[in-house]
């Protein structure tokens, strides 16, 4: 397709290069003539009469929005004009880099980037707990993948092209378990994981780190974090200052961070959840009946944005009440999302679209003018990146009409991706199993601990037995085979998943049929178990591992794979030592396997579905590591 743009095109020729090849377009003298125009008005219009192709856009990321719309119009051959009304002043994706080891490279993160342009979005973070380089602190993200400098002021250059704003996410309090477990940090350390309030050398640190994140960047604005601070005052603080209220140490340390975001002339903004937790007897963000004092509100520190996060909820009106809540502290939230993606391989379609759709609408019904979409990696990062495009679509549609229309989010994602809406919405039936309601709102992940339970310990055998999970594995395995070739670049989404439910039709039950075998003294199925199950068990595995870890150097740098390889290492050992232990039960080697021996409990003591969620607690009930 031949495009010749005429009009405003000032700070846009090198974003609309580098969309060429994406789009699948080319400029030239001769191609449809487009004419483009600027205007204040946050509305952009796209229109074609026949000959010539109109738009009109306010701000750069409409007129990315605005090209994708004529591009995919212009391919359906017919004369059209489209409008659309932003609903939000900034929307975009958080994506976590820290919490679960997994650095996304530079590549992907412009591919992300360069899908965003197209979709709408205007803004994204990486959320850095310690992936970012410290001048002065050389243990800050040690062997963790952190961005350089340079890399970051690349990545922020990129996004700029598109009129897209890169914004540092950090923590300022707490989640820094990574950084503080090393001895130099030890004299700012309140607990494992929680800077020591009131410390000098802890607003040196802080600083260092605001410099840090912030020099690479053209935006002024940051997140400063300070969410989930479970022990505040209650470690190494308590022994020196004696009990204090959370409310009081809070303000007094948020207020000591604005300082130097204030010597820096930044916008900070915050996750809002600790002054509700304070302000709750059970210390649940979400407690209806949390009272924040006024004398509280009247003594926090101003000048920074309250983040509301919210991805548990499934109804308009709790939205709208915690809304509300957040404007009685000052002003209007910011509104955090999120995309379902951090509990095992399974991105939760079903969860992530019921929230977001009550979520947004409560957001525009309220007047939130700014929206995060997180995407955080908790626990290893095993689902792959790519699977929360349809995530990423689902907000930015939301964000240019009044009510989500899904017919157009479909058509909007096949343009934008090249890829299926329902195949990527079926990614969620490799946890929805037979037994788990439609949606699975309880965010349970069999797939998970079905993956990397020990075959003879079978700590979940007890809540899968009876819902015929590896008949439900075969049929998803041959689907996810099917959107494997059918989701054009993207379809490594679906070739991992097929292999992973190649995996779980053979190895799901398996812990039921050895100890059924065991108990009931069938040797010959013990035998068939130990000499053929078990190696293509095995070979699967193998596999499943191999394609994995081609996927994961592909989108993130080499740092925490290795943490993925200890895993799959302790699965296929632990099929190895299964097999010597039933073979040396059949040779009469050993009288009794001790581990078939006990009686099998429901996990956590809950029958039926459960949510398995970390890992240390899938493959054995010993300590795996020292805590």
């Amino acid at each position: 397709m031949k495009l010749n743009f005429v009009g405003d095109l000032a700070g846009l020729e090198e974003g609309l290069a580098a969309l060429s090849a994406d789009l699948h377009f080319e400029r030239s003298p001769d191609g449809i003539p487009v004419s483009v125009e600027r205007r204040a008005e946050p509305r952009l219009e796209v229109s074609m009469d026949g000959e010539r192709a109109v738009f009109r856009y306010s701000r750069p990321i409409h007129f990315y929005r605005a090209l994708g719309l004529l591009v995919e119009s212009l391919r359906e051959g017919r004369p059209f004009a489209l409008a659309e009304e932003p609903q939000f002043d900034t929307i975009g994706p958080m994506f976590d880099v820290s919490q679960g080891n997994a650095v996304l490279n530079l590549p992907t993160v412009k591919r992300l980037i360069r899908l965003m342009a197209i979709m709408g979005l205007d803004m994204f973070m990486l959320y850095a707990e310690d992936s970012y380089d410290v001048e002065q602190q050389p243990y800050f993200g040690y062997m963790r993948g952190r961005y350089s400098q340079r890399e970051l002021k690349e990545l922020d250059d990129y996004a700029a092209l598109f009129g897209i704003e890169m914004i540092p996410c950090i923590q300022t309090l707490s989640h820094l378990k990574d950084v503080l477990k090393w001895d130099c940090f030890a004299d700012i350390r309140d607990d494992e994981e929680t800077m020591l309030v009131g410390q000098e050398r802890t607003y040196e640190f802080i600083e260092q780190m605001i410099v840090s994140a912030m020099k690479p960047v053209r935006t002024k604005r940051i997140h400063i974090g300070m969410d989930e601070a479970w022990k505040l005052g209650q470690g190494e603080y308590l022994l020196r200052n004696g009990y204090r209220s959370k409310f009081d140490i809070m303000n007094e340390h948020l207020a000591r961070v604005l300082k130097i975001t204030e010597k820096y002339g930044l916008k900070p903004m915050m996750w809002s959840d600790m002054y509700f937790r304070a302000g709750s007897r059970t210390g649940d963000y979400y407690d209806t009946s949390c009272v924040i004092p006024d004398e509280v509100v009247q003594a926090m520190p101003q000048g920074v944005q309250q983040v509301y996060w919210d991805y548990y909820h499934y109804n308009e009106e709790f939205y709208v009440d915690w809304i509300r809540r957040h404007k009685r502290l000052g002003s209007m939230p910011v509104f955090a999302g999120g995309i379902w993606n951090w509990k095992g391989f399974v991105l939760n379609y079903g969860a992530t679209f019921v929230a977001t759709n009550a979520a947004l609408n409560a957001c525009k019904e309220e007047g939130v003018r700014e929206v995060i979409a997180t995407l955080w990696g908790d626990d290893g990062t095993e689902c792959d990146i790519y699977s929360a495009l349809l995530g990423l679509q689902l907000f930015a549609e939301h964000a240019y009409a009044r009510r989500l229309d899904e017919n157009k989010l479909a058509r909007r994602f096949h343009f934008c991706t090249g890829a299926e809406m329902k195949s990527f919405m079926n990614i969620r039936y490799v946890d929805e199993v037979p037994g788990i309601s439609e949606n699975n709102l309880e965010t349970y992940n069999p797939s998970r601990y079905m993956l990397w339970q020990n075959v003879l310990m079978g700590l979940f055998d007890r809540n899968i037995e009876g819902h015929a999970v590896e008949e439900h594995y075969r049929e998803w395995s041959v689907r996810m085979k099917q959107y494997a070739s059918s989701n054009g670049e993207f379809g490594f989404v679906f070739e991992l998943l097929h292999r992973l439910c190649r995996v779980l039709s053979l190895k799901a039950e398996m812990g039921l049929r050895i100890t059924n075998a065991y108990r009931n003294g069938d040797k010959a199925a013990l035998q068939e178990i130990a000499a053929v199950q078990l190696p293509e068990l095995t070979k699967r595995i193998h596999s499943l591992r191999s394609f994995h870890r081609d996927r994961w150097f592909a989108a993130y740098k080499a740092f925490g794979w290795e943490v993925i390889d200890g895993r799959y290492g302790m699965l296929l050992l632990g099929l190895d030592t299964a097999a010597a232990r039933i073979s040396d039960y059949l040779a009469g080697r050993i009288s009794v396997i001790e581990e078939l021996e006990e009686e099998r409990l429901p996990f956590n003591g809950k029958e039926g579905w459960v949510d398995g969620y970390f890992y240390k607690q899938m493959p054995t009930a010993s300590r795996i590591a020292q805590p």
